[in-house]
Order: structure tokens, then C-alpha cells, then sequence
């Protein structure tokens, strides 16, 4: 099946941002409460102590990005930890939201473009479900500035170019009904624009469906790297790891001799 440069709504600049926010929600809630980033902890902690950082900086975070049920286990072998939340459309109450319930949490208020990441943001560049918004020439930009800047990246898609992700997405809308009133912070529009007026499970189930269609293979993201300027000087990784029926498709680069 190949690649396709589609759009996601939750993408355009004229996509209502609250709507933008409740899908942002409902995705981080679900990377949460299933922990569906478990298996990839001792990828994410090697890179971490390779590189001799203790901060992640976490780019196109979302509703909070998949690092707030990791953190805890990565807290076990790095206590001092710190975890930087920002996006190009940063979801301010989602961010609250997490840094309140986690202390080692902060958030950038600013808008943030994963591609040129300003300089004073320092640490380990991670993704979560976020590298299929990019076209080719963006996602090679984002890898170039990692290297630029001599930043480790650390790069998860929790989903794959195949039948089984798109179908998966089809029925989507049954799981954003059945979870929202679980979903914090508690959002009235929320549950109108699910419950009375249903395009929360709409645009969760087209989104969805366009991600998985966009998303990279292995070789494309091995593709990706080859046209970075100065991509020998890092060690790069890039791999699936199983993550119970699933899979989690990784690219991590690492600056040699870190």
C-alpha cells in the first residue's frame, strides 16, 4: 500500500481549535489508559541515559503527548527527569491538566514547529504519533535539525500502514462514546460535540483513517534519514517492537560518541 499525502483536518489552520483539542484529548487519553507505549520504556531510557540529558523535549505533543504513563517508569532509572510538552497548536488546558498531575511535567505556552526547535530547548527531542502529519521534505527537516543541533530524537508511531490500523479506525467512533465521560479535564463542549452533535467521533475515525495511510514503513523512514546532511555522525535505529496485538513502529538517532 503506498504512502499517500493526505491531509487531517485536525492539520488545517481553520479546523476549530476546540474541536482540534478534543480529538488531541481523546488520543492521549487512550495512549494513557492503555499504556500502549510500554514496550518501547527501554528504547526511550537507553536513549536517555546515552545522550546524559535529564529532560525530554517533546514535540507535537497533542493532548499531552504518550510520555505521561511512561514517565513513571522512566523516573525508576532517571528520578531527575524533566518533560517538556509543546506543539505547533499547543493544547493549554490539556498541558495544565498533566503538569498538575505530575511535577516532573512543563509545557511551552509558545507555538513550537518540530522542524527548527528553538536552541534553548535542549534535551532529548521525542514523538508520539506524530511523524505521518509530516510530509517527506518536514520529516527530513525535523530529523536535519536534530542533527544540526546534535540532539538525540527518539521518534514512536503507535500505528502502521495496513489494513489492520485502518479498520481499527473504523470503528474508532464506538470507543470515543464509550470513554469520553472519562476523559479529564471534564469538558461540557466535549460531551455536546460527542453525544448531541457527534463530530468529535467523526473526525476521530476520518483523522484515523488519513494517519494510518500516511504513516512511514521502516524503509521509508530509513529512506528519510539518508537524506539528512551529516546523517553518519549518528547512530540510528529503526525497528518495530511488539506491544500486545499491535506494534510500535521507532526511528531514534543518537550523535556518535554520546
Amino acid at each position: 500500500m503506498k504512502r499517500k499525502q493526505l491531509f487531517e483536518f485536525e492539520d488545517q489552520s481553520w479546523f476549530p481549535g476546540f474541536l482540534r483539542n478534543y480529538l488531541t484529548d481523546f488520543l492521549q487519553f487512550i495512549s494513557n489508559q492503555f499504556d500502549i507505549y510500554k514496550a518501547i520504556t527501554p528504547l526511550l531510557s537507553e536513549t536517555i541515559k546515552n545522550s546524559g540529558e535529564q529532560r525530554i523535549i517533546d514535540l507535537a505533543s497533542g493532548g499531552g503527548g504518550g510520555l505521561f504513563k511512561l514517565s513513571n517508569r522512566l523516573k525508576e532509572e532517571h528520578p531527575n527527569l524533566e518533560i517538556v510538552l509543546t506543539d505547533y497548536y499547543p493544547n493549554l488546558k490539556a498541558f495544565e491538566y498533566v503538569a498538575k498531575q505530575a511535577s516532573n511535567f512543563k509545557y511551552e505556552t509558545q507555538s513550537i514547529d518540530a522542524r527548527l526547535v528553538p536552541s534553548d530547548l535542549k534535551g532529548v527531542r521525542t514523538q508520539f504519533l506524530s511523524l505521518h502529519h509530516f510530509k517527506e521534505e518536514d520529516a527530513v527537516q525535523i530529523l536535519q535539525n536534530a542533527v544540526d543541533s546534535k540532539s538525540s530524537i527518539a521518534i514512536f508511531e503507535s500505528q502502521e500502514r495496513n489494513l489492520k490500523s485502518i479498520l481499527a479506525m473504523i470503528f474508532s467512533p464506538i470507543n470515543v462514546l464509550l470513554m469520553t465521560p472519562f476523559i479529564k479535564p471534564f469538558s461540557i463542549g466535549r460531551i455536546v460535540f460527542t453525544y448531541l452533535i457527534p463530530l468529535v467521533p467523526l473526525f476521530v475515525m476520518l483523522d484515523g483513517i488519513l494517519s494510518a495511510l500516511r504513516t512511514y514503513t521502516i524503509p521509508e523512514m530509513n529512506e528519510l534519514i539518508s537524506r539528512v546532511n551529516g546523517h553518519e555522525n549518528f547512530d540510528w535505529k529503526v525497528g518495530r517492537q511488539k506491544s500486545g496485538p499491535a506494534g510500535i513502529l521507532y526511528l531514534i538517532g543518537e550523535p556518535k560518541g554520546s
